[in-house]
């Protein structure tokens, strides 16, 4: 065709008006982020890719066999152009008015519905809403497309516009099967220049679409989207692979977890539970760590809709073709489907973790000492999945070796006969927990009690307050519900006060220390100690109190308080003779003294200094050798 005749060919189309609008909103509105034109230019290369596929099944000689599928990225430096070209099913001049010169009109979609057929179904196709060929107005001045159509005897076609309003269909020569899409670049979006910038973007968007994509003449997306496959034909080094890749670790993963479902949605998913905790080293709050991918093409990267916050140490892919995407495929739309997923996964891994629980023990220790906490929020914060929680909880106990981790369920199956109530100790460590008063009452009855050593860990439990029907109950709180204990030898009966004494004994007690306990009780649960101090409210635990100190340190207020004294403990029996002969200063400090002894035990003195005080003149009132 000669330059004349080419010419004569040359036809200008205007958009409509409303169109125009439209145009505008998709070049200044309706992307958050400009790299996205990378994504949707190649989304649809990729489209056009696998209609030809389709096409060539339906018709081995509809197309020329000998073009490779796949998608090729050349960019200019100097020139500031970026051109995306691919090897597909190409377009005829009526399709590139219908498709590139009406906004919003789909051609996979019309692709879609002229092959309703089940074979089109199993079609990869990203295109949904006809929107994406035009993002690339976001980045460029001007664009101009080549393209031809696989059918025989097709002519070339160039389209071309400024997105000004107007676009100039004219024929081209040369022309492969397939279409080029060549970009000048704005002054503001020459970044995108650049041979390393749009290699990040697609192995960021991009990186599963299943045509490889050529950039600079080096394949890019080289990793395989395996979760679309079966998990029986993929091996353990591509895991390991994929892994690395999408965690950007270097390590390998303590848990795998490859799970598809055609109902209620469809879903492919590849999660793993790395070996490294970042956020116990003081990295900060992480990132959710799964990505969502719809057909292959990342929509949300570290997404927060998929798994509740506390899995976010979770890492991996979720990819829906039943996702409710927005026009601009960056947020989603339908809250009621999108919960739907974020339930089905969440339940789906938290029910993996109870078959490894069982299945491998040992390993699930490992896990529970490493990512064990974002668990406890899990349950402490989240009633929608607390029942799938409390099986996984984990604890040390009285009954076993340091270190060693049982379940509520553990703890249940083994509970003795009369014992109504599941009970956990609060401290700082197993040695301080196993030496305080609290632990008298459980060893006189050789009842099991668990240990817990995290401050979350008392509002964990009272969150969950009972399992399988037993309430879980802190040992200080007062009025603890125990088994009978074993009658006292003789011997040690002798030396008990009469009823009379320990009456008289708690009134005083109670007189010298006034408002700051609610009361002062005989101890039903002390066997060596002479006091203790316990909760009188059972929502608020000796280690809640703990933390809100550590939090506030001038939180003052340590809750409502009983003093429970032991009667047969011999200072509580020299103290109620003393009374007899007078010398009250000094047996007011010995009460003083006692009941911070028994808040230092339950680790709530918040100031130390008045009872160091009162320790010396104590001590200076022994060495005198006074009465």
């Amino acid at each position: 065709m000669t330059d004349a005749e080419r010419s004569e060919k040359r036809e200008s189309h205007s958009f409509q008006a409303e169109v125009k609008q439209v145009l505008d909103i998709v070049i200044h509105s309706l992307y958050t982020n400009r790299e996205i034109f990378v994504r949707e230019l190649i989304s649809n290369a990729a489209d056009a890719l696998e209609k030809i596929r389709y096409e060539k099944l339906l018709n081995p000689d509809a197309a020329d066999p000998d073009l490779p599928l796949e998608i090729r990225i050349d960019v200019d430096a100097k020139a500031k152009t970026i051109s995306i070209a691919d090897s597909g099913i190409g377009m005829t001049e009526e399709e590139l008015i219908r498709n590139l010169g009406t906004i919003a009109h789909s051609g996979t979609r019309d692709f879609l519905q002229r092959h309703a057929d089940a074979t089109a179904k199993d079609a990869q196709l990203i295109g949904q809403f006809g929107v994406g060929f035009y993002s690339s107005f976001m980045a460029a001045k001007n664009v101009r497309v080549y393209t031809r159509s696989y059918k025989p005897d097709a002519e070339g076609w160039l389209w071309e516009s400024d997105g000004m309003g107007e676009y100039v269909i004219s024929p081209a020569e040369n022309l492969k099967r397939g279409t080029k899409i060549v970009l000048e670049l704005r002054e503001e979006a020459e970044e995108f220049a650049s041979v390393p910038a749009i290699e990040r973007i697609v192995k960021q968007y991009s990186n599963f679409v299943p045509f490889p994509i050529v950039l600079d003449g080096k394949t890019v997306n080289t990793i395989q989207a395996i979760w679309t496959r079966n998990k029986n034909e993929v091996k353990d080094e591509e895991y390991a692979e994929f892994f690395k890749f999408v965690a950007n670790d270097h390590d390998e993963p303590l848990y795998r977890f490859h799970f598809s479902a055609d109902v209620p949605l469809q879903i492919h998913s590849l999660l793993f539970v790395p070996k490294s905790n970042f956020e116990s080293f003081g990295f900060g709050r992480l990132d959710p760590g799964v990505n969502l991918y719809c057909r292959k093409v990342l929509i949300q990267q570290h997404s927060e809709a998929i798994l509740p916050e506390w899995l976010r140490f979770v890492k991996g892919v979720v990819d829906s073709e039943d996702l409710p995407l927005n026009i601009s495929r960056e947020t989603l739309q339908d809250n009621a489907l999108v919960r739907k997923l974020r339930k089905v996964i969440a339940t789906r891994f938290l029910k993996f973790l109870a078959e490894e629980a069982s299945s491998n023990p040992e390993n699930y220790q490992t896990f529970w000492k490493t990512f064990g906490v974002f668990l406890k929020e899990g349950a402490a914060r989240d009633y929608e999945y607390r029942e799938e929680l409390n099986p996984l909880l984990r604890f040390e106990s009285s009954k076993e070796a340091p270190g060693r981790l049982i379940s509520l369920a553990d703890y249940a199956a083994r509970m003795k006969a009369g014992q109504n109530n599941i009970y956990y100790v609060n401290g700082p460590s197993r040695d301080a927990i196993q030496n305080s008063p609290y632990m008298e009452a459980f060893r006189q009855r050789d009842l099991e009690a668990l240990y817990v050593f995290d401050p979350i860990d008392d509002f964990v439990l009272n969150a969950i307050h009972e399992f399988d029907g037993k309430k879980i109950i802190p040992a200080d709180q007062a009025d603890l519900d125990l088994p009978d204990a074993p009658p006292k030898p003789e011997e040690e009966q002798k030396d008990e006060l009469t009823r009379d004494e320990v009456d008289s004994l708690t009134g005083w007690f109670k007189i010298v220390l006034g408002d700051r306990v609610d009361s002062v009780r005989e101890s039903k649960r002390l066997v060596d100690s002479p006091a203790i101090v316990v909760n009188v409210d059972a929502g608020m635990t000796s280690g809640m109190q703990r933390i809100m100190q550590s939090v506030n340190k001038d939180f003052a207020a340590i809750g409502r308080k009983n003093l429970e004294i032991n009667s047969h403990h011999p200072i509580m029996v020299q103290l109620a003779k003393r009374r007899e002969k007078g010398d009250d200063e000094f047996l007011k400090l010995a009460a003083e003294q006692i009941f911070d002894n028994a808040l230092t035990a339950a680790g709530l003195l918040t100031d130390p200094r008045p009872m160091v005080n009162r320790t010396y003149q104590i001590l200076e009132k022994a060495l005198r050798g006074d009465e």
